[in-house]
């Protein structure tokens, strides 16, 4: 693999009166000109119950700032789950909390009109019309920077209950039913523990990319200086045919290349060609099989995502040792990756509100944009990407 250092122009498109992000990075943030995003009203703490972030969007021309809603089911790294329709060009999809719950708004944001779903979005599909949902009251004992603060876990001192789980959402109606409960992921997935019961949670949940079968990040709540393991599990849409996909090892970020490959930062567990430590590997759906990308070079975790033709690879790093990450992207083809800027990491007292770049891809995959905080406040930056140019030897 032939490895090239590339600066590439970069901007920021929000303003500088605050603190912007948008989340993570395999959401849809941009649509033509407008690119959506979160002002949180601090950055230097976890959000608590009361804490409010505005959600809006941006014009990428002028760089305004459009307040659309407020919400208090965010987070740092997932933000509201902020996103536009997939179904709807005019329409957003946030979490909320309504009637005294967490629940998801659809919104149009030319007329403002919006309805609430049953339940809050975790994933919502290519097409736009199912939604994922889990427990976010959980995930916030978890990991606080993936859960909303609001409101306690009824389930907390259950370890794997049947009354919670993964839920389905019809979008068209706001309806939900559970399709997979903790305690069925449990029964499914847990002999590895060896009898040893353990409380489990849902970390990411992820359609693939026709919606007809989706992925979910099955974790146990470890102790201080505990190894995190995860199980990763796949099913159809209505929560039939699981398969593990792999037992519980080190398995962190993915992106689904199309219905049936995953390309995943894993250690390779299940595959005969695993290297023996973690390294991002194309995994089979459905099978126990798979190749390493890119090999022996993305042996650090990123967040990784295809373009949309699926020729490239978008990545980022973790901060080195001088707080810098890296932006990088890969061409498949030509097996060349190009370094295209490294970004100041603030340091923070508290993990969970680190500001990882989570690049993300528009729908032409003609931009990309990340969130960073190399200016000393936390913003949305955006460069533009020419192919061919980027690639030219």
């Amino acid at each position: 693999m032939k490895i090239i250092n590339k600066s590439v122009p970069v901007r920021r498109i929000s303003p500088a009166d605050g603190e912007y992000f948008f989340g993570y990075y395999d959401l849809p943030a941009m649509r033509g000109a407008l690119h959506l995003a979160h002002k949180a009203p601090f950055a230097d703490r976890l959000q608590k119950k009361g804490d409010r972030a505005l959600v809006g969007v941006i014009d990428t021309d002028s760089g305004k700032f459009e307040e659309l809603d407020e919400t208090e089911a965010w987070n740092f790294q997932q933000g509201a789950m902020l996103q536009w329709n997939p179904a709807e060009s005019d329409e957003i999809i946030y979490n909320c909390v309504a009637d005294g719950e967490y629940r998801a708004a659809v919104m149009n944001i030319k007329t403002g009109k919006k309805r609430f779903l049953d339940m809050p979005v975790a994933n919502v599909s290519p097409k736009g019309d199912y939604a994922l949902s889990v427990n976010f009251s959980r995930i916030y004992d978890f990991r606080p920077g993936y859960g909303y603060a609001s409101f306690a876990d009824r389930f907390y001192y259950k370890n794997h209950p049947e009354d919670d789980g993964i839920f389905l959402t019809d979008i068209k109606t706001g309806k939900s039913k559970m399709i997979i409960s903790l305690d069925e992921l449990w029964n499914f997935a847990g002999s590895h523990f060896n009898g040893n019961d353990q409380k489990i949670t849902i970390n990411h949940i992820t359609f693939n990319t026709d919606g007809s079968r989706f992925l979910c990040l099955v974790r146990n709540f470890v102790k201080p200086g505990e190894q995190l393991i995860t199980a990763t599990v796949t099913a159809n849409a209505d929560g039939s045919d699981m398969f593990l996909l792999s037992d519980f090892a080190i398995q962190s970020h993915y992106n689904w290349r199309d219905r049936e490959n995953v390309i995943f930062y894993a250690s390779g567990k299940e595959l005969s060609c695993s290297r023996g430590w973690a390294n991002n590997y194309i995994l089979r759906d459905k099978s126990h099989s798979g190749e390493p990308v890119a090999d022996y070079f993305f042996v650090g975790d990123n967040h990784m995502s295809y373009s949309p033709d699926r020729t490239l690879l978008l990545a980022d790093t973790y901060p080195d040792g001088n707080r810098m990450q890296a932006l990088r992207i890969y061409d498949f083809a030509k097996d060349m990756l190009i370094n295209i800027g490294k970004f100041y990491s603030l340091p923070r007292s508290v993990i969970d509100i680190r500001c990882d770049l989570h690049p993300r891809w528009d729908n032409e995959g003609k931009r990309i944009s990340f969130d960073s905080t190399h200016e000393g406040i936390r913003g949305i930056y955006m460069t533009d990407i020419d192919k061919e140019k980027l690639f030219k030897e």
